[in-house]
């Protein structure tokens, strides 16, 4: 046996298991990074460990009843390990969790960076710990650096926390605090440093993307997508979600100048009549949210616009429905992903008295989710035959046969022939056929960094082998 593998032999283990948005998986992720300096090795949650982390949700009742599913099979796995739970339900409820048998520590979305401190001391005194504090107080962005993503191919990018809005539906302003920026001189460190370990694209994330800045006295996202142009070795920027009512002209401006920011964006709808959008306290109308739509269309022609919608929202009736139906078809949408409306404890929505039968929720969810996949499809169909840049993400067996599958830039999951060895790397794919589940196309070449000075130079309106070309091409 050498020194290194008896190191690791002797070390401490960490499990983690993550619930929930992709914030929580990035706080994962930080998490991991504290225990790694601390030189624990990270085993699978299924292995015995010494330590575990559950990383809850609380969005949904049924998020934290898998939150608790989760610390109890920890607890099963290893009765002797330490339980350690935090995120968002561990925010709402320590005392809840504390209940259970085997929990030894709940941290909420705050002061992670003591969870190892507070660990030595829950083994020593051998009793419970509740970490949580009142969130709604924190004012600073809890910085914590993610120089590398395990088993990630795409890098995220965390660049704020919290929520200003309390939409009625939602109770996650309650578990994540305030909006709380982090500042432009991190996020710009760690993106060179991602860009610098060969992450070709860095995905903007947060609580509420969009309301990056307003606690920076002035700098904006529009001021961060200007300043990440100049990282050199940077391919690509998407921003995870962003309101309509915070993309502002100063945004679109940037977004258009960009030779990196992605031919796709997500922009929550929620619903398609205002007066439901009211009830939800959503900060806009159906005619300011088209008038946005179309004012980024102009600025990134050909842009993938996905959305979220709710349906069953307490006083949603069947007129109001059809017009969320009609606006969304008229929008033409890339993709929709469709949520039920869920009680949720805790939220002014919960008090509304006239709720949606589930069988009506059913039956609306169905006909979106029928509607999105035509649109996928008639989105995707304009690049049939076009050539496109895609991340090779993953291996995935399709039909017997093992294809790699990526995004591209505007977001179509592309899945093509290839090796393993190409994992990670940017390949130029034709789109050669477009269901609603893929995009079906052939490996043109992986692309390096010698095509990419040269497509600079490029003026190709059909091809999308860069955000550069595809900027210089409009």
């Amino acid at each position: 046996m050498t020194t290194d593998q008896a190191i690791a032999a002797t070390a401490k283990t960490v499990a983690f298991h993550t619930l929930g948005c992709k914030v929580n998986h990035y706080d994962t992720e930080s998490i991991w990074q504290l225990f790694a300096r601390a030189n624990y090795r990270q085993v699978d949650f299924d292995d015995t460990a010494d330590v575990y982390v559950i990383n809850t949700c609380t969005v949904t009742q049924e998020g934290d009843r898998k939150s608790r599913q989760m610390i109890r099979r920890a607890v099963r796995r290893n009765p002797e390990a330490t339980v350690v739970v935090t995120g968002c339900y561990a925010q709402m409820a320590p005392g809840e969790i504390l209940g259970i048998d085997g929990v030894d520590l709940v941290v909420g979305n705050q002061d992670r960076t003591r969870l190892l401190e507070w660990i030595e001391q829950v083994q020593a005194e051998r009793k419970p710990y509740n970490a949580v504090h009142e969130i709604l107080s924190s004012r600073e962005f809890e910085d914590i650096d993610v120089p590398m993503f395990t088993d990630r191919t795409r890098a995220s990018l965390k660049i704020q926390d919290g929520c200003n809005h309390f939409c009625t539906f939602c109770i996650i302003p309650y578990a994540r605090g305030l909006v709380r920026s982090r500042r432009p001189g991190s996020v710009m460190r760690q993106a060179r440093r991602l860009a610098d370990a060969g992450y070709h694209e860095i995905v903007l994330t947060g609580i509420h993307t969009g309301g990056y800045g307003e606690d920076l006295q002035g700098y904006t996202l529009a001021d961060l997508i200007r300043e990440l142009e100049a990282i050199e070795s940077l391919r690509r920027v998407r921003i995870s979600s962003i309101e309509a009512s915070e993309i502002t002209d100063d945004l679109i401006a940037a977004m258009g100048a960009s030779t990196k920011v992605c031919h796709h964006l997500h922009i929550p709808l929620q619903a398609g009549h205002s007066e439901v959008l009211r009830r939800m306290n959503r900060h806009y109308t159906i005619e300011q949210y088209a008038d946005t739509l179309a004012k980024v269309r102009r600025a990134l022609p050909e842009l993938a616009i996905t959305s979220d919608v709710i349906v069953g929202f307490p006083g949603e009736s069947d007129e109001y429905f059809a017009h969320t139906e009609a606006f969304v078809r008229d929008q033409a949408f890339a993709q929709l992903h469709v949520f039920p409306y869920s009680v949720r404890k805790g939220t002014p929505a919960a008090r509304f008295v006239d709720q949606v039968p589930e069988n009506v929720k059913q039956e609306r969810v169905a006909r979106l989710l029928t509607l999105s996949r035509e649109l996928t499809v008639r989105y995707g169909q304009q690049w049939q035959g076009r050539t496109v840049e895609v991340i090779a993400e993953e291996e995935e067996t399709i039909d017997g046969h093992t294809l790699l599958v990526g995004h591209a830039d505007n977001y179509m999951r592309v899945a093509f022939s290839g090796d393993s060895s190409q994992l990670g790397e940017l390949c130029a794919v034709r789109v050669d056929q477009v269901t609603a589940e893929r995009a079906f196309g052939t490996l043109e070449r992986v692309l390096t960094h010698t095509d990419f000075s040269r497509l600079l130079g490029e003026d190709d309106s059909t091809h999308l082998l860069t955000s550069a070309v595809r900027k210089m091409s409009v």
